[in-house]
């Protein structure tokens, strides 16, 4: 138990040392910044706001230190370890700025691959030339790809627990149909504990906070040998690094959708952790893990999308008017309409377009009764009473067909600040 709880110190530090907590305050800031868009979009399309930016951005953070926290132990226990002059801080300073500048390839997975590459060949120069290995440029194979598995196996649970927060509303045409859809993404900003070899000569002899190791350490054994451990030292130190995950849906709903990447993404994990230990066995496996890391990663999202092309798609007014989401304090949340469910009729008159619905809806002035076709095929009755009360019935439909003077915010590889762009120009030409 010593080397958990060293490991849960050093997280503890990393939360309450002034110079990283200045460091996760400025992740949240920029988490903040995006968040803020997300609220908008929420707002614009919904009519109201689901998730308040602060919301969005706690939730991140609070769930990120979590999932540092179990990936830290997780790492410890296994005995993941990084030489002294290694610049393995790289790795996790790259997918923050990756973050900022090109969400695209944020992953752990692309930056490793860089760092195992130039460390392989780095051994190759070294052989054939006789020289020593640059240090800073010396990394283990296995430790590095058994650190970026483990990474993506809490990001798997991060993406299935709270993957989904936030979600937004979009449309795209297929086959003459106008079908609805969400998109998600979130960041979360992790503590990270890693365990250091430092030659004693370098420490001058001080060793205080040294990690103490239990007889049963390390689960995995092989990347480090006995004589050089007879002569360093290990060191907890912390870092801050940013888990990412940006999708979209339109046939499946924003649970199946998350749980369906989460568990790609624990699958991916779990042959990189395979891969990552047979490279202790020869040089042929550590160029095959290095080069697995980016390539499977893109085969895993390859397979996501062909997936999400050849499915049907799940929300579409084929019979009556589907609802695409509702606003959870809205008037439709609390009289049961759901997500994929339809509206047929209103005060008995079939509603065959959107608009049918909008006028009636827009124009209430007494009670009136909604048919509805739930999601699992059951026809239900509502009776929505007129109030005072100035609540928006807070849903959105899925369109049969846009007309000629409208526009349909349409989803293809967007960026988030673009979609957000032309939401406020389609409200915009509806003012005027």
């Amino acid at each position: 138990m010593n080397i958990i709880i060293h490991t849960l110190r050093v997280i503890a530090f990393a939360l309450t040392e002034p110079y990283f907590v200045l460091f996760l305050f400025i992740l949240a800031v920029i988490l903040y910044k995006q968040n803020r868009k997300t609220s908008a979009m929420q707002r614009m399309i919904i009519g109201e706001q689901v998730n308040s930016p602060f919301e969005l951005t706690v939730s991140q953070v609070v769930m990120g230190i979590f999932a540092g926290v179990i990936a830290s132990v997780i790492m410890t226990c296994l005995g993941v370890v990084f030489y002294e002059n290694s610049m393995i801080e790289i790795l996790f300073l790259t997918s923050i700025l990756l973050m900022v500048w090109s969400p695209r390839f944020m992953c752990f997975s692309y930056s490793a691959a860089i760092l195992g590459g130039i460390s392989i060949i780095n051994s190759f120069i070294s052989g054939i030339y006789g020289t020593t290995e640059v240090a800073y440029l010396k990394f283990n194979i296995t430790s590095l790809m058994t650190m970026v598995a483990v990474l993506h196996f809490v990001e798997g649970l991060l993406v299935i627990f709270d993957g989904n927060r936030g979600s937004v509303p979009v449309f795209t045409k297929r086959e003459d149909k106008i079908i609805g859809g969400f998109i998600m993404k979130r960041y979360w900003a992790l503590p990270i504990a890693i365990i250091m070899l430092y030659n004693m000569s370098s420490l001058g002899g001080d060793v205080t906070g040294t990690t103490p190791t239990p007889n049963w350490w390390p689960i995995l054994n092989g990347t480090i040998s006995t004589d050089m451990l007879k002569n360093t030292v290990l060191l907890l130190v912390p870092f801050y690094g940013v888990l990412g995950y940006n999708s979209v849906t339109f046939t499946r709903d924003k649970t199946g959708k998350v749980v369906n990447s989460g568990l790609f993404i624990i699958l991916y994990s779990i042959i990189l952790f395979i891969l990552a230990q047979l490279a202790n066995l020869n040089i042929f496996f550590k160029i095959l893990v290095v080069l697995f890391a980016p390539i499977g990663h893109e085969i895993m999202l390859y397979i996501q999308r062909v997936m999400e092309i050849k499915r049907k798609p799940k929300y579409v007014s084929d019979e009556g008017i589907m609802i695409l989401d509702t606003a959870p304090s809205s008037y439709a949340y609390e009289l049961g309409i759901r997500s994929g469910d339809s509206i047929i009729q209103i005060n008995d008159e079939d509603i065959d377009t959107d608009s049918d619905a909008i006028n009636i809806l827009t124009k209430i002035h007494s009670n009136i009764k909604i048919k509805l076709k739930k999601k699992n095929g059951e026809i239900k009755e509502i009776i929505y009473k007129y109030s005072c009360d100035k609540r928006k019935l807070g849903m959105v439909f899925v369109p049969k067909s846009v007309p000629e003077d409208k526009t349909v915010l349409k989803f293809t590889e967007n960026t988030f600040t673009e979609i957000l762009n032309k939401v406020k120009n389609r409200n915009k030409d509806g003012e005027e």
